[in-house]
């Protein structure tokens, strides 16, 4: 593994349970001296020193790094990325993980990023883009087929999709994009998409433009309510390892999605170092590019670091420095992790905050478990919430249910009012295991390769 010569601090920007998860993670890093997050939160404090710098202040965030003298700068959310945190960093000779705001712009455009995959020719749905509300609901009445797929083509928090049956349904979620502006800016365009049969799946690879490593793949729960029902939202809950990413739809993946978007940004003269995380379907047609989105996901990221057996900060430096072909292959855990999201009332609409959390220390001690703070704060002498996903229970198991009884099981001493989460996170691999699905034997021998010279 490619090491540093000294120990280094890290900061880490953002303040969700992505943010906690990967300061928990490199904090056990023996190359580390010190994290640093800005701004942080409640859980980042416990293995970090939290700075009181927000993610949206790039100019301070900058500043701070220098003035600490910061060894590798990780940037978590999209938003700064998308605004050019990484290009300034570069600019004052400071090691950054994250793209640049053109390589963002896969995430920031989802316009964009069609028009990438399209003319590279990587799997897509056929789409149709509009930045008027009345030339979009007239394409809408002329379609003889449903489902169609809704979508603000901006930074929307993973809540601008919408899955329509009906005609009307595609109406009122052009009026609720365009019209209301519910999602803010994110609502100049959308884009009407085909929509795919199959199962998602979110593919994970770290690139530094040159060389490639793919990471394990997670499965998320997108909509709120239990049997995929109801709205989007940011995730609410994940398991991993993935039944059906077998070994042979792994090289798919890797063939027909991740090396061609590589070469795509090197033809588009985007120097890109950083996380490709790629919400997949799986078709019978083999995977298809659902969206980009160029940081770790949340709740994504908390399943990966807790599977990763192998130290995450030399990863991450090397996809900084450019040097990713250098390092080992990373080693995984071959157990089951299952990530359960307690979110709070509302959610993903408007949302209670301010309400005492109790519990915790009791959940966090049980065997197994970790808690990822992403919407807490303190107020006073008690924990309370401040976000609609409020924690990230995760759990590790040798099997499944293992793991998912462990995950509920601290989930449920976790106490505030209104309080809720999806009971079924990890059933879908039930479902799959009945199908006669089968793990392969080692992920360790299929699983985090890299590609040189992609």
């Amino acid at each position: 593994m490619l090491l540093s010569p000294i120990q280094m601090k890290v900061l880490v920007v953002g303040s969700g349970g992505r943010e906690h998860a990967l300061a928990w993670k490199i904090s056990q890093s023996p190359l580390c001296d010190e994290v640093l997050c800005a701004p942080g939160n409640p859980g980042t404090a416990e293995v970090a020193r939290n700075v009181s710098v927000a993610a949206t202040d790039l100019p301070g965030l900058v500043a701070l790094a220098q003035s600490e003298k910061v060894g590798l700068v990780v940037v978590g959310p999209e938003g700064p990325l998308c605004d050019g945190l990484a290009d300034q960093l570069r600019r004052v000779s400071i090691p950054v993980f994250g793209p640049g705001s053109k390589g963002a712009n896969l995430e920031r455009s989802k316009t964009d990023a069609k028009d990438l995959l399209e003319r590279y020719r990587i799997p897509t749905a056929g789409c149709k883009r509009f930045d008027h509300s009345g030339r979009a609901k007239g394409y809408l009445r002329s379609l003889t087929e449903w489902p169609m797929v809704i979508k603000a083509d901006g930074l929307a928090a993973g809540k601008g999709v919408y899955v329509c049956d009906t005609v009307e349904e595609a109406q009122a979620a052009v009026d609720a994009i365009m019209e209301e502006r519910r999602h803010g800016d994110a609502g100049d365009r959308i884009l009407v998409e085909d929509f795919l049969t199959g199962e998602e799946a979110s593919s994970f690879a770290v690139t530094d433009g040159e060389t490639l490593l793919i990471l394990e793949p997670i499965q998320d729960h997108k909509q709120v309510g239990e049997g995929d029902t109801g709205p989007n939202t940011g995730g609410m809950g994940v398991y991993s390892p993935v039944l059906n990413v077998t070994q042979r739809l792994h090289r798919q993946i890797e063939q027909r999605v991740l090396v061609p978007t590589v070469h795509a940004l090197s033809r588009e003269e985007i120097k890109y170092r950083g996380v490709l995380f790629v919400g997949l379907m799986l078709t019978d047609a083999g995977p298809s590019v659902i969206e980009y989105n160029v940081r770790f996901g949340d709740p994504e990221c908390q399943a990966l670091v807790r599977r990763l057996k192998s130290d995450l900060l030399p990863i991450l430096l090397a996809t900084a420095t450019g040097t990713l072909e250098k390092i080992d292959l990373p080693e995984w855990d071959p157990r089951f992790v299952v990530g359960v999201v307690a979110a709070a009332a509302g959610y993903p609409g408007a949302y209670t905050k301010g309400s005492p959390i109790s519990g915790l220390e009791e959940a966090a001690a049980l065997e197994g478990v970790e808690i990822f703070h992403g919407g807490t704060r303190v107020a006073g002498n008690e924990l309370v919430t401040d976000g609609g996903r409020v924690l990230c229970v995760t759990a590790m198991g040798d099997d499944i249910e293992q793991a998912r009884e462990a995950a509920y099981a601290a989930y449920d001493l976790i106490q505030w009012e209104g309080k809720f989460c999806r009971r079924d996170i990890g059933t879908r691999h039930a479902g799959k295991a009945a199908e006669g699905f089968a793990l392969d034997e080692d992920p360790n021998e299929i699983r985090g390769e890299v590609l040189g010279d992609v």
